[in-house]
């Protein structure tokens, strides 16, 4: 690679060739820049003939206004048309050339086609002016004006020739030809100002103020000039500034000076005109050897930069036939190599690699093995070295694919581990609440004790959340049917503001078994966000109606709603759920609803409603099942709504022993069924709407404490036997301590139990022993919160401080 290297760099390589491309098209731009730059300051001759011959109009123009205004209706009109008929000839005949100067510069840059175009409106509005000149219907400041802005305009024109920084040389030169014009055009005005003012035989009363700032401006833009021009013009201008028509015009000028107290003097029209056409001839001349100056500079350096350039272009051309014809001889060879190591690099990013994450992240069980493609580039050169790192590179990136896919499992298990320790402690202290809630009977207590009751409740929400987003599916299952009415009585029993949730209409639908959990869940988090973001005073209304062969839940509330770029970022959440990352943090919620959807094929989409926000949950056909069979539907626990200390509260009631058909199910917001029924009222959860009520008390069974009725020994022959009254132990130790016998209670409890014949040896599906515990432990629980008596209730229902029932 390196003998091939040095064989290429002999000649200019490919970098050469495009730093020499880039390099010719600097050239060729500087020298186009310089042409242009030298044809525009050529055009500046034919620009200031026309502003001399402006210059001449507007001045004696100035004084036949003011002996017009003087003499009135008077005045001989038609000699002052005389006189000014050559100089308007001589301005068109000026303007005309300027015309014929420009059109070659049609194509020049865009600025200095503004300006000149700003030039040629400028004097077409003192040709417009004229007519108004002998009539004198418009004040001499109107008429004057006009040609103060023409001229303004091509000393603007004069000044646009720019050729670059690169040539300081060039702009100084500009600059001296355009200061010395505007010395010569304030001295213009001075000369206007003045002759006025001879012809009219008075000053106006703002005459003195605006010679004194004519003057000001006149030495300013002396001192400029003289900063800027070469030694030699400066020796040119004094010896003009000595010439004796120059020294007679200064001298009536500072006639015209008010010095002393004493009144400036009007000057002799015609005198006073006279000696300042000199002094302009002088100043004109001057200017134009100064302008030849600048323009054969630039002519100059524009033949020299062209020169340059034929010669910068020549070599580069003769070196690219030599570099084009070698270059294709060794970069055959290097270009078949490259090829390989690109295809193999496109290869490895495009497709192996993502497939590789893609397999890391669906596999559920042992990692695979990633097997790495040997590099296509076997040479021994570089280029076969740079495919050795490409694949290392690739190797690289599958171990810390690896590594990052088995962190990510210990993370998720730790979530999961932690989740569950957290759900037995919230399981434990909402145990440790019913039992206060049963016992208490302060009012203000108990409402306190609601109060954790719904805190608990959130947080094992919370930690489902975690398990959600830790990819494990929810500890809560159901092996059957459950009416849609009730998971949404179920969800709202989840959230905080429950009292606010309102359903207005909900199908007969029926969502199986596996899927009510989470579903339950998926709902409670939209609900909790449309309490959450809206006033407390407001409602949030539910409704569920059959949408083909799903059903189509809305969530509608009357919050502050979201606006189009947040919610199209956040339907954007719920339509591909991300992985979890800091802002699963921060918004748990969105991210909970959106693996919950797609773990189960539901879609969520949100949209703005009139006063807030809708969100629409479709849920598929596949996560509806048949009603259950109704010998298998046992009570449902009723809620009621009982006023206590200003607050609505939530209570359960279970149902009354010998009621054998189900209550209904309420909905949060409607009038509950104002029946009496015994038994401590409790709060409302989930599990206690969706999980069917036990059978009566009379009837014994294995879940009640009360042991074993009747009817039940008879069936099965025998009793569950006690256990020993006295601690079995194993003797006593060295210290006199009693030896614990394990599980010796356990054994004589159970021991009568045990099967005579071992049974089959069958693995269980480990699923269904998580769902069976589940619900081993939840009717545990529920069996343990049903143990009081109910507590009976007016027919006309309790009511609160506030008259509500």
């Amino acid at each position: 690679m390196r003998t091939k290297l040095a064989t290429v760099l002999v000649i200019p390589s490919v970098a050469f060739l495009v730093l020499a491309g880039v390099q010719t098209t600097t050239l060729v731009g500087r020298t186009t820049a310089l042409s242009d730059f030298a044809r525009q300051v050529g055009v500046g001759r034919q620009i200031t003939v026309l502003v001399d011959r402006l210059q001449q109009e507007r001045d004696r123009t100035a004084g036949e206004l003011a002996e017009l205004r003087r003499d009135g209706l008077s005045s001989d009109r038609a000699a002052t048309a005389l006189t000014l008929r050559p100089l308007q000839d001589d301005t068109d005949a000026a303007a005309g050339e300027l015309r014929r100067a420009a059109a070659p510069l049609a194509d020049a840059d865009a600025s200095w086609r503004v300006s000149y175009g700003k030039a040629l409106e400028a004097y077409d509005q003192v040709r417009a002016i004229r007519a108004a000149i002998l009539p004198a219907v418009l004040s001499s400041e109107t008429i004057l004006g006009n040609y103060h802005r023409a001229v303004d305009t091509l000393l603007s024109l004069l000044a646009e020739p720019s050729p670059g920084e690169e040539q300081p040389e060039l702009t100084d030169a500009v600059l001296r030809y355009v200061q010395l014009a505007r010395v010569k055009e304030l001295s213009s005005r001075v000369r206007a100002q003045l002759y006025a003012a001879a012809r009219a035989g008075r000053y106006q009363l703002d005459d003195q103020i605006a010679l004194t700032d004519l003057r000001a401006q006149q030495l300013a833009a002396l001192g400029a000039f003289r900063v800027a021009a070469t030694t030699r013009q400066i020796q040119l201008y004094d010896r003009a500034s000595v010439h004796p028509g120059f020294v007679a015009a200064t001298k009536l000028e500072e006639k015209s000076l008010a010095s002393g107290g004493a009144r400036p003097a009007v000057l002799p029209a015609e005198q006073w005109w006279d000696a300042s056409a000199q002094r302009q001839e002088l100043l004109r001349q001057l200017e134009t050897r100064v302008l030849d100056e600048a323009a054969t500079r630039a002519e100059d350096a524009s033949g020299d930069q062209l020169r340059a350039t034929l010669a910068v272009v020549s070599a580069i051309l003769v070196v690219l036939g030599l570099a084009v014809l070698l270059a294709l001889l060794i970069g055959r060879s290097i270009a078949h190599s490259i090829g390989l190591l690109r295809g193999q690099a496109l290869q490895i990013a495009q497709v192996e690699l993502p497939h590789t994450l893609d397999r890391l992240r669906s596999t559920q069980g042992t990692l695979p093995t990633i097997e790495v493609a040997p590099p296509v580039v076997t040479s021994s050169d570089e280029l076969g070295e740079l495919a050795e790192a490409f694949v290392a590179v690739h190797r690289s990136a599958v171990s810390v694919a690896v590594e990052q896919a088995q962190t990510r499992r210990s993370v998720n298990a730790m979530f999961v581990n932690l989740a569950r320790r957290s759900q037995v402690l919230v399981e434990r202290q909402l145990e440790l609440l019913d039992d206060l809630e049963r016992e208490e009977a302060d009012p203000d207590q108990l409402e306190n004790l609601f109060k954790l009751d719904h805190l608990a409740a959130r947080m094992r929400r919370n930690d489902e959340s975690l398990l959600v987003l830790a990819g494990t599916e929810s500890t809560r299952r159901w092996n059957r049917p459950v009416g849609l009415g009730a998971v949404l009585l179920a969800a709202s029993a989840e959230i905080e503001q429950y009292q606010r949730v309102r359903h207005e209409s909900v199908a007969d639908l029926h969502v199986v078994g596996h899927a009510v959990g989470e579903l339950v869940h998926l709902l409670a988090e939209l609900l909790e966000n449309a309490t959450a973001f809206s006033r407390p005073d407001t409602l949030v209304r539910v409704t569920a109606r059959r949408e083909g062969g799903g059903a189509l839940v809305d969530i509608v509330d009357q919050g502050i709603g979201m606006s189009r770029a947040a919610l199209e970022q956040a339907n954007a959440v719920l339509a591909a759920p991300p992985a979890a990352d800091v802002a699963a943090s921060e918004r748990m919620g969105l991210f909970v609803v959106s693996h919950l959807a797609a773990r189960h094929g539901v879609r969520v989409h949100l949209a703005p409603a009139d006063q807030g926000l809708v969100a629409r949950v479709l849920v598929p056909p596949a996560l509806l099942g048949p009603a259950p069979m109704p010998e298998l539907d046992p009570p449902a626990a009723r809620m009621i709504t009982t006023g206590g200390v200003g607050t609505a509260r939530r209570r359960r009631t279970l149902p009354r022993p010998g009621r054998s058909s189900p209550g209904e199910l309420p909905v949060a917001g409607r009038r509950p069924d104002p029946t009496p029924s015994s038994g401590r009222p409790m709060p409302l959860r989930a599990e206690d709407v969706l999980a069917p009520a036990a059978p009566p008390a009379e009837a014994g069974g294995w879940w009640s404490r009360q042991g074993p009725s009747a009817s039940s020994v008879a069936s099965t022959g025998h009793v569950t036997p006690e256990p020993p009254g006295t601690p079995v132990i194993g003797g006593t130790s060295a210290r006199g301590l009693p030896v614990r016998v394990p599980m010796a209670q356990l054994s004589a409890v159970t021991e009568p139990a045990r099967p005579t014949v071992p049974a089959t040896r069958e693995d269980p599906d480990p699923e269904a022993v998580g769902g069976m515990l589940s619900r081993l432990y939840s009717g545990v629980r529920r069996a343990e919160a049903e143990e009081k008596t109910d507590i009976a209730l007016p027919p006309g229902g309790v009511h609160s401080e506030g008259g509500r029932q």
